[in-house]
């Protein structure tokens, strides 16, 4: 670590930008890195089914805005409906997941992203199930580890409030 935080905001000897990084490599623990990582990882997941969705789109003829098929009026609408459905679960479940794996990481940075990657493989899985037009197939094939990997972040998130609190 650099400085002390106290040390490192009262440098003058330092810039402003300097006395901030000092303060926060203070703050956020090495490992925090992997948890950066995993957002990371759970980008390209996201971009990856975006354009899945918009390949479905293009293949289906589903034009925008409509942000799902109308059955009577197409008949792929049950498959793409499901792929657009597993991108916009994903989506639904982004900011709980970030804000879980972000607190807790403060805490338990290696096993806050251990978990974290369980639930991008988790999403991974949960998406391409889906993708079949069978939404039963988004838990067969490991889609509920991202379910189970949830509770694992509340579980370091509530580890990190209580260690707040003594």
């Amino acid at each position: 670590m650099a400085t002390t935080t106290t040390q490192a905001l009262l440098s003058p000897a330092l810039s402003p930008s300097e006395n901030i990084g000092a303060a926060i490599d203070d703050l956020i623990p090495k490992d925090y890195a992997f948890v950066v990582i995993v957002f990371v990882l759970y980008f390209f997941l996201n971009f990856y089914m975006a354009m899945k969705v918009g390949s479905a789109r293009k293949k289906y003829k589903v034009e925008y805005p409509a942000l799902y098929a109308i059955e009577s009026e197409n008949e792929n609408a049950s498959l793409f409906n499901c792929i657009q459905r597993g991108h916009q679960n994903s989506l639904e479940m982004m900011p709980i997941f970030f804000l879980l794996m972000g607190l807790g990481g403060i805490r338990h940075p290696i096993i806050a992203a251990s978990i974290g990657l369980a639930y991008v493989l988790g999403r991974m899985m949960y998406f391409i199930g889906y993708s079949t037009g069978d939404p039963s197939n988004r838990h067969k094939l490991g889609g509920g580890v991202s379910f189970a990997a949830i509770f694992g972040l509340v579980g370091v998130g509530m580890s990190f409030g209580v260690h707040l609190l003594i």
